[in-house]
């Protein structure tokens, strides 16, 4: 039986079609097409976000009309991502910023705002901007050593979500700007954070000295 199967009473017949199409074999890239097809409706995202469900959440993020998100609105979106487990939960806040907050610059000042945030999520996103403004090849702020003081003086105490995206950080701050680089894999080895951990295949190991050696030795053979 559909997951959603007892919500689509409470929804219009748009949003309850969309909904019987979602089940545990969905994938991401059956919601990018579904997506594509709907284009932007702010309306039918708040509508299948309000279902509580995680796939249709996912969705919802994708058609959000992003001039529509204020900083109330967002508030109310990380209240509600906090019903959802842990996994998900990272998942859904990365998932907004990807598609919708990095696309405008109202939201992207808010991204910058949420530093010390008293939200978990959105300090992760914070992080995770920073981090992202690295490994997608744009010119980073002139914040680097401001950034790397602050994660090695932080990062220990900090809840789970917000340490790997600090993390993160500080790997790409390894990666793409070599006069940090020792700082960086130091301060991996001092934390000793995700040491060991089992990753995927084909996945990078969180494990700062681990990871910055890998990204490093992938962009040399690229230029080879």
């Amino acid at each position: 039986m559909n997951q959603n199967k007892s919500t689509e009473m409470n929804c219009s017949t748009k949003a309850g079609d969309i909904l019987l199409q979602l089940n545990s074999k969905t994938k991401l890239g059956d919601l990018r097409k579904i997506a594509k097809d709907i284009k932007k409706d702010h309306g039918l995202a708040m509508e299948l976000w309000s279902t509580g469900e995680y796939l249709p959440r996912l969705l919802a993020i994708l058609i959000m009309d992003k001039k529509l998100l204020s900083e109330e609105e967002l508030n109310k979106l990380d209240q509600d991502m906090q019903t959802h487990t842990f996994d998900e939960r990272n998942y859904l806040v990365d998932w907004l910023m990807a598609n919708q907050l990095t696309k405008d610059k109202k939201t992207i000042a808010l991204i910058e705002s949420w530093e010390n945030s008293s939200s978990a999520l959105q300090r992760r996103v914070y992080w995770y901007y920073q981090a992202r403004l690295r490994w997608t090849g744009q010119a980073p702020p002139d914040n680097t050593a401001a950034l790397l003081s602050k994660i090695e003086a932080n990062i220990t105490q900090e809840d789970p979500e917000v340490q790997w995206a600090m993390n993160f950080t500080a790997g790409w701050i390894g990666v793409y700007d070599e006069k940090y680089r020792a700082r960086c894999i130091k301060l991996g080895e001092v934390t000793g954070l995700y040491k060991g951990d089992m990753v995927s295949r084909g996945c990078t190991p969180d494990y700062l000295p681990e990871f910055i050696a890998i990204e490093v030795n992938k962009r040399k053979d690229n230029q080879l």
